[in-house]
């Protein structure tokens, strides 16, 4: 069963940083792409950041390019976000997923829980 675990949200201040971490056991984490997704209230659900199998290769949404940055560590199954320049606009539940296979181009197949982060004004 691969579970995909969150954590490293909370409460920060308009132009703070923060790091999120997601936790993978279940599967060869080294094996598939991993990403990043966002989802305000009333929004659908965007992809943010994505990172492909190696770290070799990552793609950003235009509204967080050159203020977050997506990395993995194999040997620890884990995949980061760190984001800084924090806008309110970042507020929003950040999930977790795991690629079906190396690429971000297939898509995503399983999903964590999501943590909150909220920016304050």
């Amino acid at each position: 069963q691969v579970q995909l675990v969150e954590s490293g949200g909370g409460l920060v201040q308009t132009g703070g940083s923060l790091r999120l971490s997601c936790a993978v056991s279940g599967r060869t984490f080294s094996s598939y792409a991993m990403g990043w997704f966002r989802q305000a209230p009333g929004k659908e659900r965007e992809l943010i950041a994505a990172i492909n199998w190696s770290g070799g290769s990552t793609t950003y949404a235009d509204s967080v390019k050159g203020r977050f940055t997506i990395s993995r560590d194999n040997a620890k199954n884990t995949v980061y976000l760190r984001m800084n320049s924090l806008k309110p606009e970042d507020t929003a539940d950040y999930l977790c997923a795991a690629g079906k296979n190396s690429s971000w181009y297939r898509g995503f197949g399983y999903w964590g829980q999501g943590t909150q982060v909220t920016v304050s004004s």
